[in-house]
């Protein structure tokens, strides 16, 4: 993990396609280390998680490059590895579980981050007609211990075609339903680092459980 987190702050500090050239080796070796990580991960998730399929760790991790034809920002390479381990794999839209792996940032996640907008109706709709089973979830003591940053990224007023005064209405503003637990160098670095990545996740296991269904279920 540190020879990983090493290269990712070299390139953040020389995020330059020449210096990317004259070091592909080391991209070359930490990548095929991070998808053994995913590997690794994708095995013990199984375990608990009878909808993720044996999925080939590279429909999992996200490319380092960066496509800039939009952008303001034209830096060449991302300063992060990440993976995102899910049934279809990372572009599936279905709720599921991230590492990420940055210099000063990084941390384990789980649910639906941009869901596509069929996806987020679907969620809508069942946190609409169902509100207590998806409080219970979030409100769960472990979970609130363990899951602490949220990426809700929540609308400023109701979502088209739901009462303004439900009661409930700040769970259904979210565009996003991920939530995030900070993990420090020291313990990535740690022996024992990803089986307590494993116990972190096992955590937001029923809150991910709760959104596929609420997809498969609400789907149009």
């Amino acid at each position: 993990m540190k020879e990983i987190l090493d290269f990712l702050k070299d390139l953040e500090a020389n995020n330059t396609r020449e210096w990317f050239e004259l070091n592909r080796v080391r991209y070359d070796v930490t990548r095929k280390k991070f998808l053994s990580v995913a590997e690794l991960l994708i095995h013990e998730i199984r375990q608990f998680d009878a909808e993720i399929p044996a999925l080939n760790p590279k429909d999992c991790v996200f490319r380092i490059f960066r496509d800039v034809r939009f952008s303001n920002d034209k830096r060449p390479f991302k300063s992060n590895y990440g993976c995102f381990i899910a049934r279809g794999g990372r572009k599936s839209g279905f709720a599921g579980y991230y590492l990420h792996m940055q210099p000063g940032e990084c941390f384990l996640s789980g649910g639906i981050y941009m869901p596509p907008p069929e996806y987020l109706y679907a969620i809508r709709q069942e946190i609409y007609y169902h509100p207590q089973n998806y409080i219970e979830l979030i409100e769960n003591k472990d979970f609130k211990s363990t899951y602490t940053v949220e990426y809700s990224d929540k609308l400023k007023t109701a979502p088209k075609g739901y009462p303004k005064d439900w009661e409930h209405l700040d769970l259904i503003k979210n565009r996003n339903y991920a939530f995030g637990h900070r993990v420090e160098e020291s313990e990535l670095y740690a022996s024992d680092f990803l089986t307590k990545a494993i116990e972190v996740f096992k955590i937001i296991y029923p809150l991910n459980r709760y959104l596929n269904k609420a997809v498969d279920e609400n789907i149009i």
